[in-house]
């Protein structure tokens, strides 16, 4: 039997990468419970339909009440918000991760927003992607050899 890489995870975005990342995930049967955060409620129920997501929350703390993989599929600009919203609500040691494709203002954002915290932070860039969007749009293989 596979491990289990993460018992909660928590993404922020669940589009193209955010849900790319859970499908692939759970399709390696590694994370036990997938919860999905966003702005757009209509695309969180689409993406709890599709599978994608076990349960999503609109409140980011409550998003990642529980979580040990936090996940930032969301635009660069909303990075340090997020962060300034969950900063004291975060796991002892759950880990929190970024895909977007800039790194000197997240990192920055992070320092800035998670402190104490930062040890525990991963900024990534996949360097993968459609031309499409959208949790529709997301696939289980999307980062296979990205």
């Amino acid at each position: 039997m596979t491990p289990l890489l993460t018992q909660r995870m928590t993404i922020f975005g669940v589009g193209l990468l955010g849900g790319s990342l859970a499908r692939a995930l759970r399709q390696a049967a590694v994370c036990a419970e997938v919860v999905g955060c966003g702005r757009n409620e209509k695309n969180l129920r689409t993406a709890v339909e599709l599978g994608v997501i076990d349960r999503y929350e609109r409140d980011p703390v409550k998003a990642v009440a529980g979580a040990d993989l936090v996940i930032l599929a969301v635009p660069l600009g909303a990075v340090h918000g997020i962060l300034e919203q969950i900063a004291g609500h975060l796991q002892a040691e759950a880990v929190v991760m970024d895909v977007g494709s800039a790194k000197g203002s997240v990192v920055a954002d992070a320092r800035d927003a998670l402190a104490a915290h930062m040890p525990w932070f991963v900024p990534a860039h996949p360097i993968a992607g459609t031309e499409k969007s959208g949790v529709e749009a997301s696939l289980a293989g999307l980062f296979i050899d990205h």
